[in-house]
């Protein structure tokens, strides 16, 4: 397999378009991704070149990007870019296709706030509401040796007293997603 994996990191350019198909759901968007440099003369930097991409999401992401992201976001997309061809009055023409396997906030622009899907399937024996799941083959309540939900977690989240290394209480961030 020889695909070509990228990342890119830049601002969404126009609003994300749902679409079902027969092979699924996708969610398009163009992404612009613009090289800033120094300039020594003026001191100041400045825009060097924009790279223009297609991005297209598929199923599950295309339904949470179409969700999360609008026109002007800064975002991360990592994908398998391939180049798209077809035929016109002028000739041959080509452009570049990003298929997502991720997009996210771009964190050094902004704060977001993540909310799990709750139709996602928690890893290793923890359900969706954070319970460790019994399976009818366990044992008597407490006399096995399945590790309580609480153990399960502590390999996941940050282990003791608090549960992140600083407080969600800034007044600064909202509660409400980042797009309206």
């Amino acid at each position: 397999m020889n695909d070509t994996i990228m990342t890119v990191v830049g601002n969404v350019a126009d609003s994300p378009r749902r679409t079902p198909t027969q092979n699924g759901v996708v969610t398009n968007f163009r992404l612009a991704s613009t090289a800033r440099r120094f300039d020594a003369a003026s001191q100041t930097f400045v825009d060097s070149g924009t790279y223009w991409v297609d991005v297209e999401c598929w199923n599950t992401l295309a339904g949470n990007v179409s969700a999360s992201i609008s026109k002007g976001d800064p975002v991360i997309v990592h994908g398998v870019i391939t180049t798209h061809s077809w035929e016109s009055e002028t000739g041959r023409r080509y452009k570049d296709r990003l298929k997502a396997f991720a997009v996210g906030p771009d964190l050094t622009r902004g704060r977001s706030v993540f909310k799990r899907d709750r139709s996602e399937r928690a890893p290793d024996g923890i359900d969706a509401a954070g319970t460790a799941e019994q399976s009818p083959s366990d044992g008597a309540a407490g006399l096995d040796d399945t590790p309580s939900a609480e153990e399960l977690r502590a390999g996941r989240d940050y282990v003791g007293e608090e549960e992140t290394l600083t407080s969600v209480e800034d007044p600064d961030l909202s509660p409400e997603p980042a797009h309206a």
